[in-house]
């Protein structure tokens, strides 16, 4: 019984198996546990076993990998279209078994214990940062309600939060002096955390050769080379600096036919925040860069001419993520003036 791919329905503790042979006949079709599972796949013979990217997808692939198979992930999305009729675990994973040798199909690179490690301080910093504003907005929002409005911001919040608490005058009652001081030691706390994270971020980018360099990049400090590297590793999953772009989802979405192009807005596709640290360093860059120092200088003035300024700080993020992935791909250090 030759088995030539092996597609696996990743769960968190229940995993179904479909091997195909060379004719792609479903040859087994077993369900494990996740100690089973891997007892079963030290001794299995397989050309090709295949995945869908998510959480757990990489632990298990670098397990399997160590066995010495050939472990390729792969998005859910592109393996959609495969799943015939009705949808069930062992349906799935034979769409994956199909999918895993398509010669067009995407993979996913798997990331190592350092990429996750750093993936998952930016998930903590980031929802740090939201519980933050939500946070300061609540806060806002009671003095709103006693008649005490403080200007957007949390500086002026800052400012201004711990007269308002002192002034025995403003007509707050007792009860609300005690919750405002609590939530304003729960955002001392978060200050902290985020400080505290945001410092090992820094000490990461600063002892990484990869970041050190995207960091020579305007724009691109130690938050967003630790994402990038976290998200791409050496970004050779893509064949171009235009691929990775798309794949952020900086590049416009088409609708065209009957030979007429169209163009829309960005498609907004892939990773959301990676593609709004970009965005908004390519912002900061936009306006601080000066540009008769860097060889695209001139086309980002000739862009500010032309276009409003929201499209072109966006067409600059697209350029900078071309840029990294050159520099993450080459090893070379960005040159200013080509």
């Amino acid at each position: 019984m030759a088995i030539r791919t092996v597609g696996i329905d990743v769960a968190k503790s229940v995993f179904h198996l479909v091997a195909l042979n060379e004719k792609g006949s479903v040859v087994v079709k077993k369900k494990f546990s996740r100690p089973q599972l891997l007892v079963y796949t030290a001794n299995l013979r397989a050309e090709v076993i295949g995945m869908e990217a998510c959480s757990g997808s990489h632990y298990l692939a670098r397990i399997l990998a160590s066995q010495g198979h050939d472990v390729r992930l792969m998005p859910a999305e592109y393996v959609r279209p495969y799943v015939k009729s009705n949808k069930n675990d062992f349906i799935d994973a034979e769409a994956i078994a199909e999918a895993v040798l398509r010669p067009t199909m995407r993979f996913v690179p798997m990331k190592t214990e350092e990429q996750l490690d750093l993936q998952a301080l930016h998930r903590v910093r980031e929802r740090w940062i939201q519980r933050r504003v939500a946070l300061t907005n609540q806060i806002r929002g009671f003095l709103l309600e006693r008649g005490l409005p403080i200007r957007v911001g949390s500086e002026h919040l800052r400012k201004n939060l711990p007269a308002v608490l002192e002034d025995a005058e403003n007509g707050l009652s007792d009860r609300s002096r005690t919750i405002l001081s609590a939530l304003r030691e729960e955002w001392e706390e978060l200050e902290a955390k985020i400080g505290n994270v945001t410092e090992e971020i820094g000490r990461i980018s600063r002892s990484n050769e990869s970041c050190k360099r995207l960091t020579g990049i305007p724009g691109i400090g130690p938050i967003i080379s630790t994402a990038l590297v976290a998200a791409v590793g050496n970004a050779a999953a893509f064949r171009t600096g235009r691929d990775m772009a798309s794949w952020l989802g900086l590049v416009p979405r088409q609708h065209s036919s009957g030979g007429k192009a169209k163009l829309l807005g960005i498609s907004k596709r892939g990773n959301q925040y990676l593609r709004k640290m970009l965005v908004e360093g390519a912002r900061a860059a936009f306006a601080r860069l000066n540009r008769s120092q860097h060889s695209f200088g001139p086309w980002m003035d000739e862009l500010a001419v032309r276009k409003h300024s929201n499209v072109a700080v966006v067409a600059l993020a697209n350029k900078l993520a071309r840029i990294a992935w050159a520099i993450l791909t080459t090893g070379q250090q960005y040159r200013p003036a080509a």
